[in-house]
């Protein structure tokens, strides 16, 4: 065998080796794509924390352009706030939209709010709430409202209260006055809301803990705890901060458990203080 040809062997034979040491094996590969899947495993809840944070964001932001919008509404109708459900008997109207029938989904261009929510008049849907599923199987109940949920007990009616405690509607054309509610950062607004009947449902209102017309009886929850269990909460002086849930109840008169779907109420006091004018 000529030195050329025994040259070319050995050439021959590191570089079959080299190919051999350049290729993963399949035990390699599985322990890629093992590792591929931890990391992807631990970065999910991140990225879904993170992506639902940016959410609840947005909400907040919504839920003070509807608290500006209300305050703008009480410089035009001399210092009382937006009615939550103008004639309440009749059906037809709520603070983000009115109806011409009870059977018709209320129409939010026709909102009392809509000549102070900037160019487009619209109350912007809070990210995390699945209204279009909802309306779906629903029929679209209370729609129009955001997600979002108005203190009606208190600030969106006007009330005569009794020396026992309890409070008369006296007119639940116009809100409250403004000038009645002594403390502004600790009476609630709006807050993120939805309402546990056969299933999740749009609802317009934060109930209190107890209605202001017999308050020995408990209250059905309506605020929404959606946002990694907060609620986002709109206050009358004008700021927005998020609280986690303390308390629900099952009153047993609707279908489902409002834990179910973590609507309940927040505050440690068990009564209507962060609802009341007073």
């Amino acid at each position: 065998m000529t030195e050329s040809k025994k040259l070319d062997m050995v050439d021959d034979g590191a570089q079959f080796h080299r190919r051999r040491s350049s290729a993963f094996t399949l035990i390699e590969v599985l322990v890629v794509v093992g590792i591929v899947a931890i990391l992807v495993s631990m970065l999910l809840p991140s990225l879904s924390s993170a992506r639902e944070q940016g959410r609840s964001v947005v909400c907040r932001s919504n839920i003070r352009q509807i608290i500006l919008a209300n305050g703008y509404y009480t410089e035009d109708y001399r210092g009382v706030y937006c009615p939550g459900a103008s004639d309440f008997m009749a059906n037809l109207h709520r603070w983000h939209g009115e109806r011409d029938q009870s059977s018709q989904p209320f129409d939010s261009t026709r909102g009392p709010l809509v000549p102070y929510l900037g160019s487009d008049g619209e109350i912007r849907q809070c990210p995390t709430f699945p209204a279009e599923q909802i309306a779906a199987e629903s029929g679209g109940f209370e729609r129009g409202n955001g997600g979002y949920g108005y203190n009606n007990n208190f600030v969106g009616v006007q009330l005569t209260e009794y020396p026992s405690g309890a409070y008369l509607v006296s007119d639940d054309r116009a809100g409250t006055l403004a000038s009645r509610i002594q403390r502004p950062a600790e009476t609630i607004m709006f807050t993120d809301s939805a309402f546990a009947a056969a299933g999740l449902i749009e609802y317009s209102f934060a109930e209190s803990r107890f209605p202001p017309q017999y308050p020995g009886y408990r209250g059905v929850p309506s605020i929404h705890f959606r946002h990694h269990k907060l609620t986002n909460v709109g206050w009358c002086d004008g700021h927005v901060d998020a609280r986690p849930m303390t308390f629900t109840h099952w009153s047993r008169l609707y279908r489902s458990d409002p834990k179910r779907f973590d609507i309940g109420w927040f505050g440690e006091a068990d009564d209507n203080r962060l609802f009341d004018l007073k």
